[in-house]
């Protein structure tokens, strides 16, 4: 009876120890080999614009901006700022992406703005209001269908995945890292709440939109 019970004991154990592996993992907690376009022998995309004339292409540009706001660690609030964009220590996924813009030297907040105006057929919003209509995921779908280059929502297409790239989940919004798995598959950088924000977390969700800034 107690050998039976020792087993019992270590088979929930070794159950629950398996459990936090797959927890840590989801989480990408784990350490965790990231692979680049060269390992897979894909090009690696620059855009021939470079729209702040920094030097560096839009698109290098995006995939920079994206790695610098999320390195100040901003803790995961829906707020409503007078100014548009967060000046406090929250933020949301859309931030990502807006904050990946003005580091190529883009204000997301004036384009969808003007946007919306030109076109509020497109967008249904009974009320535009420029400070927090960029911020919203379902805007900039229409937004970026409208005004980037669409791509393949395929995620085992990798070749078609790049650093810098936009991709659109229900609910959700992320730039598109340069790191990759070991199946080729891009990571994301993004915001949601979750403790790490580049990560290998794009069969997480459905892809809905993929996306190329012009």
């Amino acid at each position: 009876m107690k050998k039976t019970k020792w087993i019992l004991l270590f088979v929930i154990i070794f159950v629950l120890f398996l459990g936090c592996l797959a927890v840590l993992d989801y989480y990408s907690l784990l350490p965790k080999k990231a692979y680049s376009n060269e390992d897979f022998g894909i090009s690696t995309y620059q855009s021939s614009k470079d729209y702040d004339q920094d030097g560096i292409d839009d698109q290098t540009d995006l995939l920079m901006g994206a790695r610098e706001y999320v390195a100040k660690k901003p803790k995961y609030k829906s707020k409503y700022y007078a100014s548009g964009y967060p000046d406090d220590e929250y933020g949301v996924c859309t931030d990502v992406v807006a904050q990946a813009f003005l580091h190529a030297g883009y204000d997301l907040r004036e384009l969808v703005d003007e946007d919306i105006r030109a076109h509020p057929e497109e967008y249904e919003i009974s009320v535009v209001d420029k400070n927090i209509d960029f911020r919203r995921v379902k805007n900039l779908m229409v937004f970026f269908e409208r005004n980037a280059q669409k791509l393949s929502v395929d995620k085992s297409q990798i070749d078609q995945w790049q650093g810098g790239d936009i991709v659109i989940f229900p609910h959700h919004i992320a730039i598109v890292s340069s790191k990759r798995n070991k199946q080729g598959v891009s990571y994301i950088i993004h915001h949601g709440g979750q403790p790490v924000y580049e990560e290998d977390a794009l069969a997480r969700y459905e892809i809905i939109g993929h996306y190329r800034w012009k």
